[in-house]
């Protein structure tokens, strides 16, 4: 008779996972990308490597915090069931002492190392995410993550405020277009997601208003998306290289949100979450690119 033995892995690789590295990457990168269209030639390196582990750390301990508190609710998703706050193989005392410590030493790094206004925004954007969105918000209402995407939508100003110490306009046009990215990449989710939601008694829009409503909105803040992402365009804070990648990701977004609305799928929803995280780095690529274009060209 075969035999197969589950082994856990090491607690290091447990820590690791708790802090959500796929999710935070893509945090990073947009802060990283706020970083570099702040300044007209090439960030400081010391200052950009400083800004990004500082953000890396607390937005990491942001995960893990989240994941403590919501270890009911990880149980019962197929796509989180297997944590380690799920399979009880880190404490609770264990994880609070590892976010405060991960979160604490990024915190020290943008205070010392960055500046004072950088540390206070993440730290501002940590209580949103894992205070008033997972503790207060998550559970209590169906339009959570749309308040709650503004903590999402903070890292290219973190980036930005990192290297000039100061927050303009064009760090919250980069704010806002996250802003309206939120609430249909995680309604794609939650679509295809709906009975795990159901079953963890989690008020996303597909349980508690229905999947034709969410589709409907999922659709319009897609067409809201579009609009937005124009803005830097309008505003001269980018050129036409932006512009025409902007509208062919766009168009693609709109695509498949028209699809989800008049010929849902689960395969299609999920295929739909997948576009739009690919097309968020490459937004956000597309702004970097035509940043430096101008000196390309000099």
């Amino acid at each position: 008779m075969n035999t197969t033995v589950h082994t856990q892995p090491g607690l290091g690789v447990q820590f690791w996972r708790l802090t959500k590295p796929r999710v935070v990457s893509l945090i990073v990168f947009t802060a990283v990308i706020g970083m570099f269209l702040a300044v007209p030639g090439t960030p400081p390196l010391d200052r950009l490597v400083y800004a990004t582990v500082g953000i890396w750390l607390v937005a990491g301990a942001a995960a893990a915090f989240n994941c403590l508190v919501e270890q009911k609710i990880d149980a019962v998703m197929a796509r989180t069931r297997a944590r380690p706050t799920v399979m009880g193989t880190i404490s609770s005392s264990q994880i609070l002492l590892f976010a405060g410590a991960v979160g604490g030493l990024g915190l020290a790094i943008l205070w010392h190392a960055v500046n004072p206004l950088t540390m206070w925004l993440t730290a501002g954007t940590f209580v949103g995410y894992a205070i008033i969105y997972t503790v207060v918000l998550k559970p209590a209402t169906p339009q959570n993550i749309v308040i709650g995407g503004a903590s999402g939508a903070m890292p290219p100003v973190l980036g930005w405020a990192a290297m000039t110490g100061d927050v303009t306009y064009q760090p919250l046009l980069l704010f806002l277009i996250i802003f309206a990215w939120t609430p249909p990449h995680f309604w794609a989710l939650a679509l295809y997601r709906r009975k795990e939601y159901e079953k963890a008694g989690v008020p996303m829009l597909p349980v508690t208003h229905g999947e034709w409503f969410t589709k409907l909105h999922l659709l319009l803040y897609t067409l809201l998306l579009v609009a937005v992402t124009m803005l830097p365009f309008v505003t001269r804070m980018s050129g036409v290289f932006y512009l025409g990648s902007a509208l062919v990701l766009d168009a693609v977004f709109v695509g498949y949100a028209w699809r989800v609305w008049r010929n849902y799928s689960d395969a299609l929803a999920r295929r739909t979450f997948a576009y739009s995280i690919f097309y968020l780095a490459m937004l956000f690529a597309a702004l970097m690119v035509d940043h430096y274009l101008p000196l390309l060209r000099a």
